[in-house]
Formats: C-alpha cells, structure tokens, sequence
C-alpha cells in the first residue's frame, strides 16, 4: 500500500494472550516513538470506552496526531458483532480480491464441484476414492466437525473425508483426517458462512467448497453406500467475477455500544491475501503465505492512510479517515451493489461501511470531515460520561459544560446513523475545503419512504483551502416496528469530486 513506508512492530500477544497492559505499552511506546499510523490486528469483543483497552490507547494516540486503524473483527455474519468501534478508531471489515485458489471435487455420479485450497503437496492420484461423511465416521456427537480425536480411524482410512466448517480452525481439521488416516478432506460451509470460499494451506488434499455444493456432496454420499471422490488442485485464478464481495467472517453492524456512530467505516482486501510470513509459526513455510481475516484488511487501510499522510502531512487521524470513507465505493462497474458473500445479495453499511476503499480517490477528496480530540470529549459528554470516566476513557481530565446540550448526532462523523422514531431528528455536521475553490450541491437517496430527510443549506460554496462550511439534516421518520432498520445516503459534489455518506435508520 506504501513501499516505501518505515515500519515499527511492537509485540504485545504471548504465549497466554494479549494482555491489556502490553497493548497500551506497545501504543504509548509508539506515539513515543513518532510514528504516523498505527495498525491494530487486534481486539475481541465490545465493552464500554473507559473499559476498552485498546480504545484508551487510541485516544492517547489520535490526540498526539496518529491515525490508528483496527480490525473489525471475524465475528461475521452475525450482526452486532463488532470490535473497536470508538469513533477515534477508523474500524476495518474485510472484502475479497479478484483473485481465487480453486480446487476441484469430481464424484462418483459425474458431477464436478469447485472449491479453494492452497495444498500443493502430493496430489491423489486420478483414480475416485472411497468418500465419507465425518458424521458417519465418528462416535462424537459433534463428529460433522471433525475436532480433534473424533474421528473412527476404520471408518476413515484411505478415504476423502466430508467435515464442516466451524468449532476448530479449517487446517486443524484436516490434520484429524490425516491422523485416522484419511487421503482427503471436503471442507463443507454451513449455513452460517454461505458461498465463502476461504483457501489455506492444508495438510493434505482437501478443498473447501459453499454450502450449495457442500449439500450435494454429502447427499451424494448419503445415497450411495459405495460412494467414490477426488480432489484435483486449480493453481491461482484472476479476473474472478463478482470482486469485492464482503467476506462471511466480517464482523457487522450494527454498533452496540453507540448506535448512534456507524461502524465498520470501511472494508479492504482480507482474504486470501498473499504476505510475509515467519517460518517459527509454521516450518513448512520459508517468507511468504496467504490467509484471511479482517487482520489482513486492517493493514491495508493502514498503509494507505500512510499514503494519504504523505501527500497531506498538516492532515489529521480523522481527515484521512474522512479522505478514505467518502471516496469509498459501494458498487460495481455495471452498478450492482457490492455483494455479501455470507447471503449472496447486496450488502448494506452495517456490512461495509462507508464501502470498499478507493485510494487514488482517497488523495483527492475535496473535502473532509475533520474531528478534533475536543470533538471526542462532547461526545463523550452526549454518553453522559462523568468527569472520572472521561479521564478513564481518554487519560486526561476534561469537565462537561453544565450548560451546554451535548447531541451524539453533532460529532463530526463521515457517516450517519439515526436511531428514528416518529420525532424529528437533527444532525449537524461541518465539511473543510481540502481543495480548490468551488460550490458543492447536495444529493439525498434513500431505499425508504417511511423517512423524509431535508439539507439546509442544499448549497455549500469554498472560495479557499481549509475553509469550513456547516449544515444540518432533518430526518422526520414515519412509525414502523422497532428493529426495522434501513439505509440511504448522502452526497456532495462539485462536478468532480463527490463526497459520500451513508447513512442507517434504526427504529426503536
């Protein structure tokens, strides 16, 4: 993403874990150290912002001008299922590439599959061999997964074995087959991960296919008592069609702990994705290796607000964050929008975000929407945070204005996410000119009628460079049964640029 970026590594996770304490020292080191970005493949869970380690630390980090990006998470598809969602935090899901590692399943009945892997030792020979169900083959009550030492050796041997995916990780259960002395193994989606083809480098002829495929091969196997398979490897393809689709893994939306701060912001390249590896992990490997998560997509991000500070060194943590949200992209060349893998059908923010980062677009913006760490502290004042867990949550010590009427629907955020009812609600928000002097017009779209939604005022004019212009949303919703949930967006445009926000409806 930036080659030419200098890079520091901290090591925070050991043998017993990630413990809180190393996490905040590794980022107070870091801020000591001047660095510009700091990239967290790390986090689990939700807990409030005074209780989140790594969101104290970021607080600390983007006060002193460091842009800190995290992964989303691999809790997906299950809504809600998100980490570091601070708004201080520019928070990463993960999409695919145009790139696949297919492996192909042939069967006894004449049917052909295609799945991924990234095995490249010795192959089966051409010749079908005997296929099994690990549900068949084992006197587990969870043996369909194929965890560690539950599988029937006798019933195994010299065969392809069927195991699904989930309850230990991809390659562990192909070690088992291995163990009771399998040739192969199909690793079958579920329900939950849907048509998300994930490649790794197994330990012995395997191939992981979708769900569809996945319920033929074992009713395939279920009706025929002889039944017979192979597994031939693809090499690498390129060029696949549809690209990006959000990987099933991505944790999603909505976010519980400030519903009112959309989260993720953006998604990147997080599966199979081809990097340096350490050989004390993993002996068979020398540098290199491929694997997935929204570890991989968080650096990603990462580098290219790397690239984005430095064509732009006076910007902020929250400018580049702005820079990379609303150049984001939310659908295809033809016009399609982006796919969830998980359901095979359009995606939403609570999905994506603000959409797939774009990075040239990302280093011309035209304008931002810039943060402030006194930005942070109201709206820390909107949670109703008393002066002890701001100081908890962000380790200096600030006081709410008595006086003043804080709204979390005020803090400067790219994004939008309304929790709606029959009232109306209004947002304000103030965008910079990073560019050259023009007038920006306002364009709403929305899936729904059930809410009205009005700009004032429609026209935004920047006669210079770093000027600020404000304006406010009026979002006047319709009654609808609570938890409905819908999308729209925002856009301003000067006829070259087009500065775009998403926003959620959430009806409580």
């Amino acid at each position: 993403m930036a080659p030419q970026a200098r890079v520091a590594i901290y090591k925070v996770c050991w043998l017993g874990g990630c413990f809180g304490s190393d996490i905040l020292a590794a980022m107070e080191k870091a801020v000591e150290d001047g660095v510009n970005v700091m990239s967290m493949s790390i986090g689990g869970g939700m807990s409030d912002y005074y209780r989140d380690t790594v969101a104290i630390g970021a607080f600390s980090a983007a006060a002193r001008g460091v842009f800190v990006s995290c992964s989303a998470g691999n809790g997906g598809p299950s809504q809600g299922s998100l980490s570091n969602v601070a708004p201080w935090i520019t928070t990463v899901g993960a999409g695919t590439l145009d790139r696949s590692f297919p492996s192909y399943v042939s069967l006894g009945n004449g049917k052909n599959f295609t799945g991924a892997s990234l095995y490249s030792g010795k192959p089966l020979t051409n010749m079908l061999v005997p296929l099994v169900n690990a549900v068949n083959a084992s006197d587990s009550a969870s043996g369909n997964l194929c965890l560690s030492d539950s599988l029937v050796a006798e019933k195994v041997a010299g065969k392809i074995v069927i195991c699904d995916r989930g309850g230990s990780s991809r390659v562990q259960k192909g070690l088992e087959v291995k163990r009771a002395g399998g040739v192969g193994m199909i690793l079958a989606n579920t329900e939950l991960y849907g048509e998300e083809l994930v490649a790794d480098s197994h330990l012995l002829p395997s191939s992981a296919v979708g769900q569809k495929s996945a319920d033929e091969i074992k009713a395939y196997a279920a009706s025929d008592p002889k039944a017979m398979a192979t597994i031939v490897s693809g090499g690498t393809h390129v060029g696949v069609e549809p690209s990006p689709v959000v990987a099933a893994f991505s944790s999603r939306g909505p976010n519980l702990i400030t519903p009112e701060v959309l989260k993720p912001d953006v998604i990147a390249p997080g599966v199979n994705i081809l990097a340096g590896w350490t050989g004390a992990i993993d002996t068979r490997s020398v540098s290199f290796n491929i694997i997935s998560g929204t570890s991989m997509s968080c650096p990603h991000v990462s580098g290219l607000a790397a690239l984005v500070k430095a064509a732009h060194q006076d910007w902020s943590p929250a400018a580049i964050r702005s820079a990379l949200m609303t150049t984001a992209y939310t659908a295809y060349k033809t016009g399609s929008i982006i796919q969830d893998v998980a359901t095979g059908r359009a995606a939403t923010p609570f999905d994506y975000g603000a959409g797939h980062v774009n990075p040239v677009a990302a280093l011309d913006p035209g304008l931002v929407y810039d943060a402030t760490a006194e930005d942070y502290f109201e709206f820390l004042c909107a949670l109703n945070y008393t002066s002890e867990l701001i100081q908890r949550a962000t380790n200096k010590a600030f006081t709410c204005d008595s006086s003043k009427k804080y709204s979390l629907g005020d803090l400067n955020y790219p994004s939008f996410s309304v929790a709606v009812n029959t009232a109306s609600a209004k947002y304000s928000r103030t965008l910079t000119n990073v560019g050259s002097p023009g007038t920006y017009k306002v364009e709403l779209a929305s899936e729904t009628r059930a809410v009205k939604m009005s700009v004032e005022p429609a026209t935004l004019t920047f006669g210079q460079e770093k000027e600020k212009k404000s304006y406010t949303v009026t979002f006047t919703a319709t009654s609808m049964p609570s938890g409905t949930t819908s999308f729209a967006h925002l856009e301003w445009s000067d006829g070259k640029h087009v500065v775009h926000s998403p926003i959620a409806f959430s009806w409580v």
